[in-house]
This record gives C-alpha cells, structure tokens and sequence, in this order.
C-alpha cells in the first residue's frame, strides 16, 4: 500500500484533549504557545520533574520531553552533550514515561515525548503506546520517522489517543507537505532553518514561506523551531506561527547552572522572557482551527 493510499483510524481524543485544549485558550487570550524541549535525565533524572515545574511557571503551554540516544544526528551540540550526561545518569524509555507520571502528580501541561525512532522501536510500538496513555502522555514526534515507514505506529498511537507529530522542513515538497500532515495531530512541527538544533542569531527568511505552504495544507496548528532563542524572534515569528519551540537554549541554561543554586528559577524567568514575546499586541487573530 502507498502512502496515499493508506487510511488511518480516526485519532481519538481523550489524552490529545490537552493540546487541543492549550491551543483553544490561546486563540481566546491572543497569545502564541510557547514549547519548550528539555532531555529527560539531564542533568539527572531525580531534577527533571523539577525543571518542567519551573518551565510551567514561567509560562510554557506544551513540553517536549526528550529522550536520550546516543547518535541524535538532528541536534547540534548542546543536545547532544544533553543526551550524553542524561545517559550516562541511566536514562532510558521507561526513565522518560516514569517522569511522566510522577509530572501528572501535580500537573496537567501538555507533553509530547521526543525521539529517534530507534528507541521506541526497540521499546516497541504497541508497547510504548500503552504504557504513554497510561502515564499521561499526550503525544510523540519521532525525528527521524518517515511517513513510508510510519503507518504502524501512527495506527497505535491514535487507537490509544496519542497524537503523532512529525516534522516539515524548508526542503519538504509541497505535495509530501500534504502527505506529512495526513498523519500529523496535534500541532505540526516546522523547521525554521537547514542543519541541526541550536541557537542562532535571527530566523531564516524561509521560514515564513514554510509556514504559508504549510497552512494551505492543513488547519492543525503550525510550531516552528530549531534555532529560536530569544525574545526578539518570539515576536518576529508571533504574527505568522501558532507556537514556537525552543530546546537549546533552555538546556544551555541547565547546563551551565546545574551544579549551583537557583537553576529552576533562571530556568522560569527565561520561560517566561519568551513567552512575553509571544503575546500578541491587537487582541487575538486567526490561529489555526483546533
């Protein structure tokens, strides 16, 4: 069966419902969403629900947690030497969906698990979808899972009402655009740049291209990342993306503070630096249908 051929259950939306839900009081209050990506373990699992807490009180709306590999070819160096410590810490698949029920304790923000797709395919598909609906997950975004290879997982995370995100880049065709968002839910993920995950200085001009070719294609919300670190490229992307997502430059920050006092506080006053970029300044606008 081809890709276009494929048909896909309907998703279903008992745990999705956060993210819908997010994106829902965004659109109300005029405000983009704000990810945030932190590397489960890093820089050792017994602070991870801690740093989520302080990432939430400074206002991020959607946490991406990502799990570990030892190869993360789509990440630049800071994630990297983030995936090498929360490794060397013994972080693995079941690590990451133990945090997450120790996060659902306290809190309801919504969470897409992060990973190459090595992984979760040797945790296994079915596997990894019923024990992430049981802990709370509320979906996943495999980096380096192409949509020819996709259709069983896909399958098991929407029978367990799990979204699937997965990624559009400045080189994706138009009509594989269309392909990509058939199985995305959610929120699509859009890359803002060519090369791996990092900081950069200022937003690539394709990237305001990618989110219109994008958005003739789909009514899901559009994310842009890979690259955005400061406040200034929050309100330069504000008036075009749904929500932006920032990995680096958070766990920078956790790198270079984590042996010293008040790091879950540096951590929520960069949150919530971010997310004031993110607030529009007329009142709401057209964000994507949820």
């Amino acid at each position: 069966m081809s890709a276009a051929e494929v048909k896909l259950a309907p998703l279903a939306r008992q745990t999705s419902g956060r993210i819908e839900r997010a994106f829902s009081a965004l659109h109300a209050s005029g405000s983009r969403a704000l990810i945030a990506y932190l590397t489960a373990g890093d820089p050792s699992p017994d602070r991870t629900v801690g740093l989520v807490k302080a990432l939430e009180r400074g206002g991020v709306d959607i946490l991406e947690l990502g799990v570990p590999f030892s190869d993360p070819i789509a990440d630049g160096p800071v994630i990297q030497r983030a995936s090498e410590r929360a490794l060397a810490a013994g972080t693995s698949v079941a690590t990451v969906l133990a945090l997450v029920r120790q996060m659902r304790r306290e809190s309801e923000l919504p969470l897409v698990v992060f990973s190459y797709l090595n992984p979760i395919l040797r945790y296994g598909f079915e596997r990894f979808a019923d024990e992430a609906a049981e802990a709370g997950v509320d979906g996943a975004l495999l980096t380096d899972m192409t949509i020819e290879e996709a259709d069983g997982y896909v399958e098991a995370m929407r029978q367990r009402g799990l979204c699937c995100v997965f990624l559009v880049t400045q080189t994706t065709p138009s009509a594989r655009i269309a392909e990509i968002v058939k199985r995305c839910s959610g929120f699509v993920y859009l890359v803002a740049r060519a090369g791996v995950t990092g900081v950069s200085a200022s937003v690539s001009g394709e990237a305001v291209p990618l989110l219109e070719r994008t958005r003739e294609r789909t009514e899901l919300p559009l994310a842009l990342g890979f690259g955005l670190s400061t406040r200034e490229q929050m309100q330069q992307i504000a008036p075009h993306a749904d929500a932006a997502v920032v990995g680096s430059a958070f766990v920078r920050l956790i790198a270079e503070h984590a042996a010293g006092p008040g790091l879950e506080g540096k951590l929520e006053a960069l949150a919530r630096e971010f997310k004031q970029g993110l607030k529009l300044p007329e009142g709401p606008t057209r964000m994507a249908a949820v």
